[in-house]
């Protein structure tokens, strides 16, 4: 089995991802790894196309789901591993949230065009396939539109650019992400309702990325776990190693399962590529999931 372990990305199931499920499968075996999971934003639909490509391939693929949820009004993403994907609570995750981003994606499209610009819902479905309008695909559009090639809102992206290192979700975390100009508020499960579906599930509630969702409030983590949180990524390309090392020695302290993932997509992420986890130990990361009964 190859060594590398990758707990974290997407497909396109997940609207800001690039790759199917079977393209990111393929990929992954190119790429070394031999454990991975593809958990898509609110949804399961691109996981039983990964286990069977994963079976032809080799690949151990864990099943997963990565759900938006809220703890004391700060947004967090949580990963549920080892879930029965046919459980219907999941479908029912993903038409709540679908339900609201179409009613969402009209807003962003006003406060995007409050900065100044004058982009039309045709723009937008041009890069969409279910009507739903990320931050990621405002960024393309005005991105790669001649009119704003110099538009000193969007220099910070552009090449040799502050924020060109992945620009399109760069331009999403700063003005779409909770608290920014453009933000627009979805209803989401709270943190203990999420871990308890997930467990009513049979899977595994990790907290994932926790460095770039806490935004440095890393105590608020401690008053999380007595709600039933089984594990973190402490390991995340997000994570400077500091913010790696403090996670990975509070799951130690905690005896939590100790995850790591890239959070690839593709396009959206370009500086991010499969397996970029961080200082994560393989063999380490392979026996807490054993543990945890996910391999």
């Amino acid at each position: 089995m190859d060594k590398k372990i990758d707990l974290h990305m997407h497909s396109v199931v997940s609207d800001d991802g690039q790759y199917s499920s079977e393209e990111l499968v393929r990929m992954v075996k190119e790429a070394g790894i031999g454990v991975m999971a593809i958990a898509d934003h609110n949804s399961v639909r691109g996981v039983k196309a990964a286990i069977d490509e994963g079976k032809k391939a080799g690949v151990h693929v864990i099943p997963a789901i990565e759900i938006d949820c809220t703890y004391q009004k700060i947004n967090l993403h949580v990963a549920g591993y080892g879930i029965d994907i046919e459980d219907p609570v999941f479908a029912k995750i993903e038409e709540n949230v679908y339900r609201q981003e179409i009613a969402c994606s009209k807003e962003k499209l006003r406060l995007t065009n409050a900065l100044g610009f004058h982009l039309c819902e045709a723009d937008l479905n041009a890069l969409s396939d279910n009507g739903v309008w990320t931050g990621e695909m405002f960024a393309e559009v005005l991105l790669n539109k001649e009119e704003y090639r110099d538009a000193e809102l969007l220099l910070p992206y552009r090449q040799g650019g502050s924020r060109a290192d992945n620009p399109y979700v760069n331009f999403y975390w700063d003005y779409y992400a909770q608290g920014k100009p453009c933000y627009t508020e979805i209803i989401y499960p709270d943190l203990k309702e999420t871990i308890e579906m997930i467990h009513n599930a049979k899977g595994k509630a990790v907290l994932a990325h926790p460095g770039n969702n806490l935004k440095g409030q890393f105590e608020i983590f401690d008053q999380m776990v007595p709600l039933g949180l089984d594990g973190v990524e402490a390991f995340s390309s997000y994570h400077a190693p500091e913010v790696n090392a403090y996670f990975y020695h509070k799951a130690k302290a905690l005896d939590l399962l100790i995850t790591c993932g890239s959070d690839f997509h593709g396009k959206t992420k370009p500086a991010i590529h499969l397996g970029d986890c961080g200082q994560a130990d393989p063999d380490e990361i392979l026996a807490g999931l054993k543990k945890y009964g996910l391999y």
